[in-house]
């Protein structure tokens, strides 16, 4: 039998809640700090954001990133609170001042790499899972987002474009100021950050939706529910030739029991019609339980 539905390990508000983002946000901050100093900045590998700005201008002037950092992020949150409204709150301060903290305070921290190849690897790495576990802190290190918000508001642009004309503004700025090399590294760090980040907020495992079509709905359901050990949902369907109605059966497994599902469908009805397709995250009984 299936386990039943289990509460979350923390509460989604209240004070325990409020403590546990708090410390994904500072957790994430130093994360992303050190691989700010570890990997981008002495490589010149200017990855997008303020960050990458604060790389540029350390070239040009000698200016401590983080003096940098500052400067633009407080300004910019204040105008993220004035346009885009209260939802740029206590968790987007704590991460718009502790990641330039951090950076300073890990400024001096040895340099394991001069490889702008592995850096940019490792920086985009450690940027990723840091910037994941603050989002899981419902925060925000400010910057750049911020700036993409504001003219995705006043533009009418999707965000995602608005990211990358921000981002893409950055590292074409290192492009011209630093070297195209490094931008071109840069663009490698900026994948990778994305794809952890992704890693991050929905996991690295993958389950799959089924949906099956048959006419011995009743056989497949006891099958999928008695020998699957699955829970399934009939949908409404329609053919669209024939016009007749067809149920369809919606089943959500793990990657590890697809081939089983597709062996007990064919032993019960071999002309069913099957679609399996990849659900990056499933939540509730019998899968992943939300902190």
């Amino acid at each position: 039998m299936q386990t039943s539905r289990r509460k979350p390990v923390i509460p989604v508000n209240g004070f325990k809640r409020n403590v546990l983002d708090v410390v994904l946000i500072v957790a994430g901050s130093f994360i992303t700090a050190l691989a700010f100093n570890l990997f981008l900045l002495p490589n010149q590998i200017a990855s997008g954001g303020v960050s990458g700005l604060s790389i540029i201008i350390h070239e040009w002037f000698g200016l401590e990133p983080a003096f940098t950092q500052w400067l633009f992020n407080i300004p910019l949150f204040v105008a993220g609170v004035v346009f885009l409204g209260r939802q740029y709150g206590a968790r987007t301060l704590i991460g718009t001042v502790c990641l330039p903290l951090l950076i300073y305070v890990t400024r001096d921290w040895p340099i394991p790499t001069a490889n702008p190849l592995l850096a940019s690897l490792y920086g985009g790495i450690g940027v990723g899972l840091g910037l994941g576990l603050v989002f899981r802190g419902r925060g925000s290190t400010g910057g750049l987002s911020i700036v993409a918000q504001l003219l995705q508001k006043y533009s009418g642009l999707s965000l995602s474009l608005c990211v990358m004309l921000t981002d893409g503004t950055v590292i074409a700025l290192a492009g011209f100021t630093l070297s195209l090399e490094n931008a071109l590294y840069a663009l490698i760090g900026l994948y990778v950050t994305g794809k952890v980040i992704d890693a991050v907020e929905m996991g690295t495992g993958y389950t799959k939706v089924a949906y099956i079509i048959t006419d011995k709905r009743e056989q497949m359901t006891q099958v999928i529910l008695k020998d699957l050990d699955r829970g399934l949902t009939e949908l409404a369907g329609r053919g669209g030739y024939t016009g007749e109605v067809r149920p369809v059966l919606m089943v959500v497994v793990g990657q590890s029991e697809t081939s089983r599902l597709k062996t007990l469908v064919r032993s019960v009805d071999p002309e069913a019609f099957v679609v399996i397709s990849n659900a990056q995250e499933v939540l509730g009984k019998g899968f992943k339980i939300q902190i």
